[in-house]
């Protein structure tokens, strides 16, 4: 009885695998059928920019990687975080004042909005909004504007600083629910700027004024010699000082305090339908010495992040910057110390963010491998100088062996570097295999959206298709910077779900 029970059951139990992977096999032809069907009518709308943005609006988007929080609010919401906190502007100028600035203004320049808003017509304030507008974005930039285009994206940030701050949980917030709206369901934003302040010049002698300047002439000069020998020990000797004598660990706990507080009240994890997380970053326009010290605080302020909330750290700035430029190497060397002293942390670097014209020939040949290679980066974001690159081909193979990510910016690109069509290397990287990550870099500014970026993507690039964006729409959640592995696999599930529900709206419902 036992034997025949026990071969009932086995065959019971073989029949109910076969089924259940008869069921699976399935699903999956099921799958793999209307994925065809809707490529075909992808194919048939990329060239007609409305149906095409139709399409792109309602499909899963995965996550936005590369973005940074003050060039991601809209100038729009900036203007009333100054209106209803009474902030004065200088109506000639157009710099904005704290809500004392008028009362210490010379010039009589400087009103107060509420003033404005009190005493002028529907019209003056509405004239002064759009000029504001203007300024702090790249909206109707060919009709307002004379400066270089660079140069006017870059000045917006330092524009706008004064209401950036203003009010984070409530940029937060919209962020949020563009994201979601445009069913985006996670963003990983630049948000925590990490500053150091030096300690007292009694407690320490690398505080003193010569001693400073000591240490940064001494990191220009190895750096310009490009000696790695010398400055190992010196890189060593000053992360020990850092440690010991900079508030370092006081720095770490009270940014990590403000983004887990910030996240837990005004974002939080409830909502299944999105995840958001932060990156650390410092500036690379500094002195040397101070460049180093903020980035060890910001591998450190990573490092004792026990949330997960603020999940890597990047480095920011114009890298044609004269000092961007004259200290990349020293930089690279920076991160390439600071991941053996810390190396369960994950960073991003812009790298590559360069074109011809730009900057001279030869300074095109190097900067995108010593990300990769030198510093180790996880990601890198904007990668456009490849082609010039030297050893390019090389270099590409080992981004795609392993498996390092590019973040590409296609309308920032277009318009801080004139790139473009064949002139941009997504295809290169596409043709080698590289992950491929698409991203905003700084829709405020630029007054865009994931959505347009992936219109950007199908209309200009023939030879990307439907499976390829739905690859790196993936590429987006696997290559993110998430600490809890379980959570980034119920991402990867919601993001199947979406798609199964997307495919079966668009077959149904498209013409």
């Amino acid at each position: 009885m036992l034997i025949k029970f026990l071969a009932r059951t086995a065959s019971l139990f073989l029949i109910f695998y076969i089924f259940w992977c008869t069921s699976a096999r399935a699903q999956d032809i099921i799958s793999l059928i209307k994925e065809k069907r809707v490529s075909t009518y992808f194919q048939e709308i990329r060239k007609n920019e409305a149906e095409l943005t139709a399409f792109i609006s309602q499909m899963p988007k995965g996550g936005d990687l590369h973005n940074h929080y003050s060039g991601s609010i809209y100038a729009e919401t900036y203007v009333n975080w100054l209106i209803n906190a009474d902030y004065c502007v200088n109506i000639y100028t157009l710099d904005i004042g704290k809500p004392d600035a008028q009362s210490t203004d010379t010039t009589h320049s400087f009103f107060r909005f509420s003033s404005l808003l009190s005493s002028k017509d529907a019209s003056y304030m509405e004239n002064l909004r759009n000029r504001l507008i203007r300024r702090w974005s790249t909206k109707e930039y060919e009709q307002v504007h004379s400066d270089a285009r660079e140069e006017h994206f870059f000045a917006t940030f330092g524009n706008f600083s004064a209401a950036s701050g203003l009010n984070f949980s409530e940029g937060l917030k919209e962020l949020k629910e563009r994201a979601k709206k445009e069913n985006t369901s996670y963003l990983e934003i630049m948000f925590s700027n990490i500053r150091c302040n030096f300690p007292d010049s009694q407690q320490h002698a690398i505080s003193k004024k010569d001693t400073i300047k000591y240490y940064n002439e001494l990191l220009k000069t190895l750096g310009k010699k490009r000696d790695t020998v010398s400055l190992k020990p010196v890189l060593q000797y000053l992360y020990s000082a850092i440690l010991n004598y900079f508030p370092v660990n006081d720095k770490a706990r009270s940014v990590n305090q403000f983004v887990d507080s910030l996240h837990q009240h005004f974002i939080g994890d409830a909502d299944t339908a999105f995840t958001m997380r932060y990156l650390a970053f410092i500036t690379r326009t500094g002195d040397p010495l101070n460049t180093f010290v903020n980035l060890v605080t910001a591998f450190e302020t990573v490092n004792q992040c026990t949330s997960g909330n603020l999940s890597g750290l990047n480095i920011v700035a114009p890298e044609d910057d004269p000092v961007s430029m004259r200290d990349y190497w020293l930089h690279m060397q920076f991160f390439a110390f600071c991941k053996k002293m810390y190396g369960n942390v994950t960073y991003s670097m812009h790298a590559g963010e360069l074109t011809e014209g730009v900057v001279q020939p030869e300074e095109l040949s190097w900067h995108i491998n010593s990300a990769v290679i030198i510093a180790g980066a996880n990601r890198i974001g904007h990668g456009v100088d490849i082609a010039y690159e030297k050893d390019n081909y090389s270099l590409l193979r080992y981004m795609s062996t392993n498996k390092i990510p590019v973040e590409i910016n296609l309308l920032s690109n277009e318009f801080i570097l004139g790139v473009k069509d064949d002139r941009h290397p997504v295809l290169l990287y596409k043709h080698f295999n590289v992950p491929i990550i698409i991203s905003t870099d700084d829709p405020g500014v630029s007054r865009t959206s994931l959505t347009e970026q992936y219109v950007l993507l199908a209309k200009r690039y023939e030879e990307i298709t439907y499976p390829d964006i739905k690859k790196y729409v993936y590429n987006s959640i696997n290559f993110s910077f998430i600490k809890d592995q379980h959570l980034k696999e119920k991402l990867i599930q919601d993001i199947d779900r979406r798609f199964q529900k997307f495919e079966s709206y668009i077959l149904a419902l498209k013409p």
